[in-house]
């Protein structure tokens, strides 16, 4: 296990900054990678390119690496445990239990255990870094809070996982779901972005008070926020969609790109301890490191800011239609006990 100051020695060649993952002991880059195109899931990836991506990647600082059984259904891991063959110990490995296809979910005890031999398996190690119980929204959340996270403990007293964690969509629900069962790492995606902000003011002053780390996942709103556009699958309502092309217009008309201006403004945000960001081609990881080194310009930030003021914050239903009332039952359970 590579811990921050070897890492440091490693990279000091880079510009690459590192960070604390809230109270865990583990160092992560400002900047990781996420591994879900490996598994195909925004078009077919070579995986020759992937490994290459894989190394280029190290040698440029980002050391971390998140990935998960439902990516690929089990390709992605297996993409980077082939990749980081012989490196392992150079990365941070992210991954994840409990969704492993569009909708099979499994949060039991059981599935946790069976499901992270099966992960170390594919990735060639014998432990990760994190491991999540992958989004939450679409279990129970009382199995999460009392059968999901304690299996997540089993695991990390077990030698195989270093910290564990929740991911999801809504993060209300993962600060709920957290304050009711403590863990060290939540992951959310698209929930700070040029569209989204509210990761900022719902979850992360309760992750720097409890000394968790954050991981803010989706810089480019699943690339909604890309020139390429997003995918067919993606749920964001038309009326995002539509302000993004907006958005993607005014960079191209000041001279810049959308994805470096994304990024940038996900970047100089200190409430994440981390960015992730899809790649899979080497040339993703320079253009990302590169974008680093930019500064988006006040007046474009000013212009993106009123082009998407009308759906600001304009989220999508995710997950079990009940935990939508993220509150209940854990709230009503609250006070009544207040209440005698």
């Amino acid at each position: 296990m590579v811990g921050f100051s070897k890492m440091e020695e490693q990279k000091g060649h880079t510009s690459m900054r590192y960070q604390p993952l809230g109270n865990t002991g583990i160092s992560v880059p400002v900047l990781s990678f996420g591994a879900s195109p490996l598994g195909n899931e925004f078009g077919v990836a070579d995986e020759a390119e992937c490994t290459r991506a894989v190394h280029r990647a190290i040698d440029l600082g980002i050391t971390c690496f998140d990935t998960s059984p439902y990516y690929g259904r089990g390709l992605s891991e297996e993409r980077l445990g082939r990749a980081l063959k012989g490196r392992r110990q150079q990365a941070v490995i992210t991954t994840k239990c409990g969704r492993y296809d569009t909708a099979t979910f499994d949060f039991s005890a059981e599935r946790v255990q069976r499901s992270t031999d099966e992960s170390l398996g594919r990735l060639q190690t014998d432990y990760v870094d994190v491991l999540f119980a992958h989004d939450v929204e679409f279990g129970d959340p009382m199995q999460v809070i009392e059968e999901t996270i304690p299996a997540l403990r089993d695991v990390q007293r077990q030698g195989k996982a270093r910290a564990i964690g929740i991911t999801g969509f809504p993060v209300a629900l993962l600060h709920t779901i957290a304050a009711a069962a403590p863990v060290d790492a939540i992951m959310s995606y698209c929930r700070y972005n040029l569209l989204m902000d509210d990761l900022a003011s719902a979850l992360a002053p309760f992750c720097q008070q409890q000394g968790i780390g954050l991981f803010n996942a989706s810089p480019l709103h699943m690339r909604v926020l890309s020139e390429k556009g997003p995918p067919d699958w993606h749920p964001a309502p038309a009326e995002v969609k539509a302000v993004a092309r907006a958005v993607l217009a005014s960079c191209q008309q000041h001279g810049a790109s959308i994805e470096d201006v994304a990024l940038q403004y996900c970047l100089r945000w200190q409430g994440a301890a981390t960015t992730v960001v899809g790649m899979s081609k080497s040339a993703h990881v320079e253009s990302n490191v590169a974008a680093m080194e930019g500064v988006a310009s006040e007046a474009l930030l000013a212009e993106i800011a009123q082009l998407v003021e009308p759906v600001k914050n304009r989220a999508w239903a995710c997950g079990r239609p009940e935990n939508d009332n993220f509150r209940w039952p854990l709230a009503a359970e609250s006070e009544a006990r207040h209440a005698h």
